[in-house]
C-alpha cells in the first residue's frame, strides 16, 4: 500500500477504511478489519451518527479485544450532525467527543472532523472546544467535512489548530471538484462552481481532501461500477483498463482518484474483504494522463 502524509502531519495509507457500514456486519467484523490491516490500511474513519453510534461501538469492541492495536492505527471520527440541525456549539462538540471515546474504548481520537457546516457557527466557541479537547489529550488533530474554502477561512479566524482535512464527495461520476475547474470561462452547466474551488484551495493550504463515496454515483450512494445501463462507456473503459493492468474495474476507479496530484485520500466503505483487496490493488496502479481523461469523458463529461 502506498502511503501519504495527511495534512502535512499524519503518515497514512492512501486508502482508508470508512466504518459507516459496520452496523449489520458485526458477524464478520474480525475478518473485515483483519483484511484491512493485512492490506496495510491502518486509518479508520467514523462518525458519531453512523449506525446511531453503533458503528463506533462495534469498532470499539474490536479495539478492546486487540489492545496492542490502538497506538498502531489512526482513528478519525466526526460530529455536529444532530436530529434536524447541525451543532458547532462548545457543549455539543465536547459531549460528542466524550461519547465517541467511550464507544470506541479509547482515551484519544487522532482526528476530529466537523461533519457538515453549521451556519450558526461561532468560531470563538469552536476554538474553546478544540482547545479543551486538545489540552486534555482527547483529540490530536482537527479538520472538517463538506466545507467550502470560505467556511474554513471563517473557522480559522478563531481556531488556531490547523485544519488538516476536508472530507468531500468525489468519484468518477461525482467529480464536480474538477469539472468546474476544467470549464473556466464557459457558460455550460459544467462551468457552474458548487464548492468554491475547494480542490485548489486545499492544495494551496496543505489540506488533505478525503474522498467519501468514491465508488458511488449521486448522494444515494448507488454503485456506478457494473451499471452498464447508465454508464456503458465508463464500464467498458474500466473493464479494458482492468484487463490491461491485471486488476479489477474497481481498482482502476481507485487509481483514477489517486492519480490526481492533489494527493486525495480514499475513504472506502466496503465491508467485503474481496472488494477491499481489489480496491487496495488500485494503489499500485498508475494510469496515464490520457487514460485519466478518457475515464473522465466516458463518465459523460465534456471537455471545452
Amino acid at each position: 500500500m502506498k502511503r501519504m502524509t495527511v495534512g502535512n502531519c499524519i503518515d497514512a495509507p492512501v486508502i482508508a477504511m470508512g466504518c459507516m457500514r459496520l452496523k449489520g456486519a458485526e458477524a464478520g467484523v474480525d475478518r473485515i478489519i483483519g483484511t484491512a490491516l493485512e492490506c496495510d490500511i491502518d486509518y479508520f474513519d467514523h462518525a458519531d451518527i453512523y449506525g446511531g453510534g453503533e458503528c463506533e461501538a462495534i469498532f470499539g469492541e474490536y479495539l478492546a479485544s486487540h489492545k496492542d492495536l490502538r497506538d498502531k492505527i489512526t482513528v478519525q471520527t466526526k460530529c455536529a450532525i444532530r436530529n434536524g440541525f447541525y451543532d458547532f456549539s462548545k457543549e455539543h462538540i465536547i459531549n460528542s467527543v466524550n461519547a465517541s471515546l467511550k464507544r470506541l474504548h479509547t482515551d484519544y481520537i487522532d482526528v476530529l472532523l466537523l461533519h457538515r457546516p453549521d451556519t450558526l457557527m461561532e468560531p470563538e466557541e469552536v476554538v474553546e472546544a478544540f482547545s479543551l479537547l486538545e489540552n486534555e489529550g482527547k483529540v490530536k488533530h482537527f479538520g472538517v467535512s463538506n466545507h467550502n474554502p470560505y467556511q474554513i477561512e471563517l473557522l480559522k479566524t478563531a481556531v488556531k489548530q490547523p485544519i488538516i482535512i476536508d472530507q468531500l464527495q468525489f468519484s468518477i461520476p461525482e467529480s464536480g471538484l474538477v469539472t468546474s475547474g476544467l470549464n473556466v470561462n464557459m457558460k455550460d452547466d459544467e462551468s457552474v462552481m458548487h464548492d468554491g474551488s475547494a480542490l485548489e484551495y486545499a492544495r494551496l493550504k496543505g489540506i488533505t481532501i478525503q474522498a467519501w463515496s468514491p465508488f458511488q454515483q449521486g448522494f444515494i450512494k448507488k454503485p456506478f461500477i457494473g451499471d452498464y445501463e447508465k454508464f456503458p462507456e465508463l464500464n467498458k473503459t474500466l473493464d479494458e483498463l482492468a484487463e490491461k493492468y491485471g486488476v479489477e474495474p474497481i481498482s482502476i476507479a481507485a487509481a483514477w482518484i489517486l492519480r490526481h496530484p492533489a494527493k486525495i485520500q480514499i475513504i472506502s466503505g466496503s465491508m467485503n474483504p474481496v472488494r477491499i483487496k481489489a480496491i487496495c490493488a488500485g494503489a499500485d496502479v498508475t494510469i496515464t494522463r490520457e487514460e485519466w481523461y478518457r475515464i473522465y469523458r466516458c463518465a459523460g463529461f465534456r471537455l471545452p
